[in-house]
């Protein structure tokens, strides 16, 4: 029942996403558009609303409520990017804005800073999840039947570990065998729209 929450509400994410950019762009109409797009996090909060019922009215922690967890904690963080990156597209195709950046070539100091964003973001996801993962355990107050959700925490602090090197420690190796070139050029000053955003 809450995965079925969750893939719901993503959905329901990139719905009402859609009805706000069409809004906006195809019918004309800006302030429907920003109050469709304001109601996007709407569908977290009523994810975060049915996961605490479930959890309250007895039911059994599951690897669904670690996953809805993460998945709030992932939208929270990078949710204003997905709309954004969303919304220069939406422009470009239909008001005549400009086209989508290009992302950084890797290898440039462009490319190292925004892998350094996306770990940071990556960072925030977690520690949202871990705090809900953290309520939620004391929402059940029953330590005997909590170990999947302490299982999640851990999975947290691998991810973000994994994420690192991956991430940024990999552009900065790319970019030091590069040499020199990785912090000049056009390509060094590209930054993605998606990555325009902070917080």
């Amino acid at each position: 029942m809450l995965v079925a929450a969750i893939v719901v509400c993503e959905v329901g994410f990139w719905v009402v996403l859609a009805a706000g950019l069409l809004a906006r762009y195809v019918l004309h109409r800006p302030r429907l558009g920003a109050v469709l797009l304001v109601c996007v996090p709407l569908v977290d909060l009523a994810l975060l609303v049915f996961t605490a019922v479930d959890l309250r009215r007895g039911g059994e922690p599951s690897v669904a409520h670690g996953l809805a967890a993460v998945y709030l904690g992932f939208s929270v963080a990078f949710g204003h990017r997905m709309v954004r990156w969303a919304d220069v597209r939406a422009a470009h195709r239909w008001a005549g804005g400009p086209p989508p950046a290009p992302a950084p070539a890797h290898g440039t100091s462009a490319r190292v800073r925004f892998a350094w964003q996306d770990w940071g973001r990556a960072v925030l996801a977690a520690s949202i999840a871990v705090v809900l993962l953290v309520a939620a355990i004391a929402l059940v107050g029953d330590p005997s039947r909590t170990g999947e959700l302490w299982g999640w925490i851990e999975r947290m602090g691998w991810l973000v570990a994994a994420w690192l090197i991956v991430g940024p420690l990999w552009e900065l190796a790319h970019a030091a065998l590069r040499g020199p070139r990785g912090g000049t050029g056009a390509d060094a000053g590209a930054v993605p729209d998606g990555a325009a955003r902070s917080g």
